[in-house]
């Protein structure tokens, strides 16, 4: 019985690491600038640009909506272009979570990029500072 009980612990060990991501490390990032900032009714629209490690020029288009009245955390939506140093345009929906704490926005996602690639994506975004700092760490290559 003792021996069932630790293949079958072991087995789970190993299922669980084989499928765990590592997150200790981002595979690159860079900073976008803000672009523009248009304020709806419960949310903002966020317009960025700027060049992101391993991906070239980033554009941005973010709708952000607040689930609470102080505003201070909600959904995001969007998408994102890019244009490959070699001129090849790629793209991805844009789907996560924000918190707010004061001028400083944290955005939560993770992207689905057209060509295979699949990333968890976070940015500090400053807003006195016009300025996002982003870090992505890749789940899934193009080629897996």
């Amino acid at each position: 019985m003792k021996n069932i009980f630790l293949s079958f612990a072991i087995s789970i060990a190993f299922i669980f690491n084989s499928v765990s991501q590592d997150l200790s490390q981002p595979k690159g990032g860079g900073t976008l600038d803000i672009v523009m900032v248009s304020p709806g009714e419960g949310h903002s629209i966020m317009n960025f640009e700027g060049n992101i490690t391993g991906y070239g020029l980033v554009f941005a288009k973010i709708k952000v909506s607040s689930i609470n009245t102080s505003k201070t955390s909600g959904t995001l939506d969007g998408q994102a272009r890019t244009i490959l140093n070699d001129g090849t345009l790629i793209s991805s929906p844009i789907k996560g979570s924000w918190k707010r704490n004061g001028a400083l926005m944290k955005f939560y996602f993770t992207d689905a990029i057209n060509n295979g690639a699949m990333n968890f994506v976070m940015w500090d975004v400053k807003l006195l500072e016009k300025k996002a700092e982003v870090k992505y760490f890749e789940l899934h290559s193009p080629d897996n």
